[in-house]
Order: structure tokens, then C-alpha cells, then sequence
């Protein structure tokens, strides 16, 4: 493993030892059906590190040191776990849902990093995905119908 990551990781670990992560608000997506039309109360997260360079140079590192790979695939393609970058999201594609997803997890699988990682971080993880080029052949099929 490249040096690089194992000090990437180390960091990673250690400054979200030193600030525990505030816990994201109740979040509202556009996605949402609300019921009667009336939207519950909630927040909408929005990316503070959206198409910043080194954010994506960062989560890529982080993506690798906490081994996001070993189930997402090499660049998210997707391999035991989904791919994070063919555009098709069961819990929602949004850049605060993302988030969400990594912060508290998903049943079957998807452990939650909000224990572990910064804020920073997670948003350097959901800057890396949204940088990944969508594939041309995409072999899963969409779950919105």
C-alpha cells in the first residue's frame, strides 16, 4: 500500500478523533414526495467543497485509505457495493444525501463513517464521487421507475 495513503488515512483518523463531527440536520431533497405537498421541517446541505481541485485530490486518497474500494470498486465503479458513479442512487443522488449515506450508513452493508470521519472529509469523499467520469456502459439497472 502506497505510504501516502497510510499517512492520508492516519490524519483522517486523527482529526476526527480530535473533532467529533456535529450530526447533519434532518435533510429535505428535491427527490422528496411529500405528502399533501407539505415538506417537513429539515435542512438542505449544501457542498462547501464543490469542484474545489484539491478536495477531489483528497477524497480520492481518503476513498482509498479507509478502503471505500474494497466494496465501491477502483474510481466507484462498483463491484460487492454499488457503483458511486453511474447517476443511479437508491437513497438519492444529491450532494447532501451522499453525504447523509456516508455519515450514518445504509442497511445492508454501508457502514457509517460519521464516527470516524470529519465533516471536511465526507464532503472531500462526495467532491472525489462527483469528479469521477460517468461511464459509458452502465450494466445495473436504475432504481427509479
Amino acid at each position: 500500500m502506497d505510504l501516502r495513503v497510510i499517512a492520508v488515512a492516519a490524519l483522517v483518523i486523527l482529526v476526527a478523533a480530535d473533532q467529533a463531527p456535529a450530526p447533519p440536520p434532518s435533510i429535505i431533497y428535491d427527490d422528496h414526495v411529500n405528502a399533501g405537498g407539505a415538506v417537513p421541517p429539515g435542512a438542505r446541505l449544501v457542498n462547501p467543497l464543490a469542484r474545489d481541485a484539491e478536495a477531489v485530490r483528497t477524497g480520492g486518497q481518503i476513498f482509498s485509505a479507509m478502503n471505500c474500494d474494497g466494496c465501491h470498486g477502483g474510481g466507484a465503479l462498483g463491484w460487492v457495493g454499488p457503483s458511486l458513479v453511474d447517476g443511479r442512487w437508491r437513497y438519492g443522488g444529491a450532494d447532501g444525501a451522499v453525504f447523509h449515506s456516508i455519515f450514518y450508513g445504509r442497511p445492508r452493508g454501508m457502514p457509517a463513517y460519521g464516527g470516524l470521519l470529519s465533516s471536511d472529509a465526507i464532503w472531500q469523499v462526495v467532491t472525489y464521487l462527483r469528479a469521477q467520469p460517468v461511464p459509458k456502459n452502465v450494466p445495473t439497472q436504475s432504481f427509479q421507475h
